[in-house]
């Protein structure tokens, strides 16, 4: 029984570089599903508060009070999506729904 090592010799240096880079890009992306690092869930909005506006206040200051974990153009872009109101269209006395993120 003859024990040499079977040499492999690349005949296509183009065709082994994409078979490698295939595979990386494939071990990437199956190793982020299994281990979940792109987690949807953590964006989701558990429940709203409801806020008072009151003389004086802005979209950003209470962006910055009740949404402080995110940036706060961000938050204050949802604020006015998810109350379909612009900056502009607050009153005192308005009340106003803000989204809080788990």
């Amino acid at each position: 029984m003859s024990t040499t090592k079977k040499h492999y010799r690349i005949k296509n240096r183009f065709r082994f570089t994409l078979f490698v880079v295939i595979m990386m890009l494939t071990l990437i992306t199956s190793t982020n599903a299994v281990l979940g690092i792109y987690n949807a869930a953590s964006l989701t909005i558990d429940e709203f508060v409801s806020v008072e506006i009151c003389y004086g206040d802005t979209l950003w200051d209470i962006a910055k009070v009740y949404m402080s974990d995110i940036d706060t153009r961000t938050a204050v872009h949802k604020i006015c999506k998810i109350n379909d109101i612009t900056a502009s269209d607050l009153y005192p006395g308005l009340t106003i729904q803000i989204p809080v993120y788990n």
